[in-house]
């Protein structure tokens, strides 16, 4: 879901967004609720910046006319947006005051203004915490010393994980906040945990998930190897060496695991699918299966060609499942189709490779959660 990150990135941005670009996008807000404070802040949480509800470089300034404005450089796809006064409990709802859903435009290459009302300010309600019994924090502070930061690492065991002495294959997956509580998610959670106990309760399939949040602010430069130019990036490598050389030894020595490449895997979407696929191909003898959900591969598609072209390790063992909507941007389902004959030229045998692409697919939490069940199963069952 996000592509903003804190100081260079912001500084990046905040030049863009001064500049006359020719395609930029012109946001309007041409109507608040009565009674709005004069002083009010709004601010744009979207999925370019993480769902962040107070993001400076989101926030709507008043014009001569007293409309709230943004401009925002031109980009791809399909942007999902939604105005707040700088937190979640004072974000826009419906006309009753209830929880609205996600405003959409799509980029087109050309200068747009976009005229929106605010209806209410969303009536307060708390987030349920939904994870499972069987979810736990494995720590609030794990260390990254990669990155030199520290992360909250999330750990879903199997039902019968205390009551028996079975070793369990593992799945790595990014964005942990958004994999098991709707407490702790942006915009809806995957259902990791009521998915994978479901399919226990019907055929016994388990497996251990470490969930790894991602850096707010940093999430962009951790899950690319590579700078783009307009958006930063470049501390995947960092990342991808956590993974495979920090977290995943401390999981297979603490808990009983199998550790064997083949009974491990990575999932994440958007640039967290980008980052897992890289991990993947970087490690194949660490990770030997790879969900990748609607990647972010236009992010740095060139230098990522070169990657997998250049790469010497051995994927032959290696599965891909790839999943993209067909609408969520112009190029995503074209990147993939671009990438899998690299990947079979480099040694991947075709049955190990599965793409699944959805006309009603989208950039969304709630896609991704509905399709999880299914990669999972054609991952991890012969």
């Amino acid at each position: 879901m996000s592509i903003f990150e804190n100081i260079k990135l912001y500084s990046v941005i905040f030049v863009m967004m001064c500049t006359n670009f020719q395609s930029q996008v012109h946001l309007k807000i041409t109507s608040i609720p009565k009674g709005t404070p004069e002083n009010t802040k709004i601010f744009m949480a979207n999925s370019l910046n993480n769902w962040n509800p107070n993001d400076p470089n989101f926030e709507l300034k008043k014009d001569s006319s007293g409309n709230y404005t943004l401009q925002i450089p031109e980009y791809e796809g399909t942007l999902e947006y939604k105005f707040t006064q700088g937190n979640w409990e004072t974000a826009e709802g419906d006309v009753n005051g209830n929880k609205s859903e996600n405003r959409k435009f799509h980029f087109n290459g050309n200068p747009q203004t976009i005229e929106n009302q605010i209806l209410s300010w969303e009536h307060v309600t708390v987030k349920q915490n939904t994870a499972s019994n069987n979810v736990k924090i494995l720590s609030e502070n794990f260390s990254i010393p990669q990155l030199k930061t520290t992360r909250r690492i999330w750990i879903y065991f199997p039902p019968d994980y205390s009551t028996s002495n079975k070793k369990y294959p593992v799945i790595y997956m990014q964005d942990a906040q958004n994999l098991f509580n709707d407490a702790s998610s942006f915009s809806g959670e995957w259902k990791v945990d009521e998915t994978l106990n479901q399919l226990f309760a019907e055929s016994k399939l388990d497996a251990i998930v470490v969930g790894i949040e991602n850096g707010g602010a940093e999430r962009l430069n951790e899950y690319s190897p590579w700078k783009n130019t307009k958006y930063g990036g470049g501390k995947g490598d960092s990342y991808t060496e956590f993974l495979a050389k920090t977290l995943k030894p401390y999981i297979d020595k603490t808990y009983r695991t199998l550790p064997q490449a083949k009974n491990t895997a990575l999932i994440g979407s958007s640039m967290g699918g980008l980052i897992s696929f890289y991990a993947g191909l970087k490690y194949p003898e660490k990770f030997g299966k790879l969900g990748i959900f609607s990647p972010s591969f236009w992010f740095d598609f060139k230098d990522l060609n070169f990657f997998i072209n250049k790469n010497s390790k051995k994927l032959k063992h290696t599965k891909f499942y790839f999943l993209s909507g067909t609408k969520e941007s112009e190029d995503m389902v074209s990147d993939i189709q671009k990438i899998i004959p690299i990947l079979i030229k480099k040694g991947v045998p075709k049955e190990n490779i599965k793409t699944k692409f959805d006309e009603e697919g989208t950039h969304s939490e709630s896609y991704w959660s509905r399709e999880f069940g299914a990669a999972y199963l054609w991952l991890f069952t012969k």
